[in-house]
């Protein structure tokens, strides 16, 4: 019987073991997606006790909390921080088979020492002994990141911001890893939104363009991806509930959006016809500076509408949306590449059904010298557990170049989640392992490691090289 969490865990094979003590254990982090906060990194203020660095703003923990029958106060609400964090550990023992039991058990070894298992029994240590260390000048922001081994984080961000806090940090030589931006367009692509009209008002003022018409909303958007890009952004990220695609002229495109800033009501097929044309007009400015593009599939967001109107939006009552994307997404990947302007790309789904259509269709787009233009990103959100991320590596390899992946990203907003790399190298060296022992690939040391060291880090720090 193996003990829980110990050196050889995830590893099932002594040529996975020898695959990770190696290679995969060692290897720096180039976490291209995620949605940690610039100016904690800049202030680095040091937390005052693990609730507030554990619990606050994770989704994923949240809602564990919310199935286990624990009172919002003691989320989101105004009880105390060590109430929060004996829910938290309250809810501990009923998470054997999530993958929230592995990380949280992971990120108190890795960054803390502390090998208890947390439970209502251990919680009272274990909350004091991390709130001990969280008092030392070495349990900062910037101390977990470069614990962490991290090269390059590239953050969330909305092309309204001024981007202070990325360029501060440029400037702090005190400072060697690179925090990029990535241009997320959610104001622009959801018309329908309520705050649309104000959010088209800061972006008037950020880049002093008026925005009337289609045309100067385009202007207005490639003003801030030259910004970006000028303050190292070589990105772009998007939220694809609905990937439905339709030939949409600048004509067509532009009675709609006059429509919408006449508040008048739009339909399902002007929405949709509105979104396919911007989305297109935006592919092409990321070709032209040489981004690559990400496109996050399948969420369907704030499902829970009384809690939504408490407490607000994206608190965690999001799931997985029933998709039907293979179609939509050809035609939008074949309109660009038909004008010459499909920039690289990451598909990312959150309906696990649809790994073999994404799997299948990144063989679709190529360019020569680019291996894997288009690819299929790692397990996302709702499947970035060990069977999830298994399933995705597998269903690639089926149909595609396993050898050519870009690998992990935490999509989290904690510091503590760079445990989650971990935890996929460990599945990456025991698929290959396994392999391995079964005959399915030659047993090469020098073969099977090149491919840890490219997945694991090499593949994504080439695709996202500044070009």
């Amino acid at each position: 019987m193996k003990v829980f969490l110990n050196d050889h865990f995830l590893l099932n094979t002594n040529t996975a073991i020898e695959l990770y003590e190696n290679v995969g254990g060692n290897l720096p982090i180039f976490d291209f997606h995620c949605h940690l906060s610039p100016q904690e990194v800049w202030e680095n203020k040091p937390y005052e006790n693990i609730t507030q660095l554990w619990l606050g703003g994770d989704h994923y923990k949240w809602r564990a909390m919310r199935m286990h029958g624990i009172g919002e106060r003691y989320i989101t609400g105004d009880a105390e921080d060590w109430d929060k964090f004996a829910a938290w550990a309250e809810t501990m023992p009923h998470l054997i088979g999530n993958p929230l039991y592995h990380w949280a058990h992971m990120e108190l070894k890795m960054f803390f020492g502390i090998e208890k298992i947390l439970s209502p029994e251990t919680a009272q240590e274990i909350y004091d002994e991390c709130n001990e260390k969280l008092s030392r000048h070495e349990f900062k922001p910037r101390s977990f990141i470069e614990k962490s081994n991290v090269k390059f984080i590239g953050t969330t961000d909305d092309p309204i911001s001024e981007l202070e806090f990325h360029q501060l940090l440029k400037q702090d030589e005190s400072f060697q890893i690179t925090i990029a931006p990535t241009f997320r367009p959610d104001g622009a692509l959801f018309v329908e939104r309520p705050d649309f009209k104000s959010w088209l008002q800061k972006l008037e003022k950020v880049s002093k363009i008026n925005v009337n018409s289609i045309e100067s909303l385009i202007k207005a958007l490639k003003q801030r991806v030259n910004y970006f890009h000028e303050n190292g952004g070589r990105g772009s990220d998007h939220d694809i509930q609905k990937m439905v695609y339709v030939d949409t002229t600048l004509e067509e495109a532009d009675i709609i959006f006059k429509k919408r800033m006449n508040d008048e009501q739009l339909s399902t097929e002007e929405l949709t016809a509105y979104r396919s044309f911007l989305l297109k007009e935006l592919g092409k400015m990321y070709a032209e500076k040489q981004w690559v593009m990400q496109l996050h599939m399948g969420a369907m967001r704030n499902n829970n509408t009384k809690m939504k109107e408490l407490i607000g939006t994206d608190i965690g009552f999001d799931s997985i949306g029933e998709t039907n994307l293979a179609e939509g997404l050809s035609s939008f990947l074949d309109a660009l590449d038909q004008d010459g302007s499909l920039p690289r790309t990451v598909l990312f789904n959150l309906n696990p059904k649809d790994n073999a259509i994404l799997a299948g269709m990144i063989g679709n787009f190529f360019e020569e010298g680019i291996p894997g233009k288009v690819q299929f990103g790692s397990g996302w959100w709702f499947n970035d557990h060990i069977d999830g991320m298994e399933k995705q590596m597998k269903e690639l390899a089926n149909v595609g170049l396993l050898s050519h992946f870009v690998g992990m990203l935490t999509d989290s907003r904690s510091f503590l989640s760079y445990a989650r790399h971990d935890y996929f190298r460990r599945i990456l060296c025991n698929i290959l392992g396994d392999w391995t022992e079964q005959g399915l690939m030659p047993n090469d040391k020098e073969l099977r490691e090149q491919m840890v060291r490219n997945i694991g880090y090499y593949n994504a720090e080439k695709y996202f090289a500044k070009r």
